[in-house]
């Protein structure tokens, strides 16, 4: 089967960074599904992978290609023999597992826990982008803010909401909790893009923070999910949390500081 690998880290614009190759189809277990991938979605982990950042991803060690892709979606074309939840020709979207091969490939063995059926009001493309965002905004919403499915009448601002979690957080603060639900934006594409999204309120993030939400008249923020640039914005929505409220982030800070006060 073709598939999309690297050997070693290197920089995205060296020649070799990514190569294509003709692998074995893979061999699937008990509990897998062998699924003809039609669609992948490229996620942050998968740099972070392929620049040896992650702790057990040195292919260049073993010289072995490590193929890269987080998530898919595909068709079922094979399944092990204690799987119950799918059938050959089923259509399907998933997350991967980060200890086996992944989706940049015409076939990817996966576990059917981690597996859904592919909504049928959306092409194969349109699912692959969900699964990896969707999980994280869930976890992040109700998980790790602690935020619950019923109704409230507390705040919720999501920083860089037009990317891809900030999309699905929006939704889902919106339809499954009582929260107000304040996003930031700066361009008139993804003000309008958030508003589409679900947000009551959108705010700026290029200017000062605190003015803004205060305008809006409404109970100190709760929770706060920072999605990007929190070393650069973290004092302004800081300036903005209630007293005993949650901030919950996903990118990766740098600074010492942050990661100190974020562990």
């Amino acid at each position: 089967m073709k598939a999309i690998a690297f050997i070693r880290p290197l920089p995205i614009e060296a020649e070799d960074s990514l190569v294509e190759l003709d692998l074995p189809e893979p061999e699937f277990g008990p509990r897998d599904l062998l699924v003809n991938v039609r669609a992948v979605s490229v996620n942050p982990v998968d740099t972070k992978v392929r620049g040896a950042r992650h702790q057990g991803s040195a292919s260049d060690k073993t010289g072995k290609p490590r193929v890269l892709g987080w998530d898919a979606a595909g068709v079922v074309v094979g399944k092990g023999a204690a799987v119950t939840g799918f059938n050959v020709g089923d259509e399907v979207y998933y997350a991967g597992a980060l200890d086996r091969p992944g989706s940049n490939a015409e076939y990817q063995a996966v576990d059917e826990r981690l597996v859904g059926r592919k909504p049928k009001s959306i092409g194969f493309a349109e699912a692959a982008a969900l699964p990896l965002t969707s999980i994280t905004a869930w976890e992040l919403l109700f998980d790790r803010l602690g935020v619950r499915e019923d109704k409230s009448e507390a705040s919720v601002l999501v920083s860089g909401a037009a990317g891809g979690v900030g999309s699905i957080l929006v939704q889902i603060a919106r339809r499954l909790t009582g929260l107000t639900v304040i996003a930031t934006a700066s361009r008139p594409e993804t003000v309008q893009w958030v508003t589409q999204m679900g947000a009551h309120h959108v705010i700026d993030h290029t200017q000062p923070l605190a003015g803004q939400v205060h305008s809006l008249g409404i109970r100190p923020v709760k929770y706060i999910a920072s999605l990007t640039a929190t070393a650069r914005n973290f004092a302004p929505l800081v300036e903005v949390l209630a007293p005993q409220g949650k901030l919950g982030l996903i990118d990766d800070p740098a600074t010492s500081w942050m990661r100190k006060r974020c562990p």
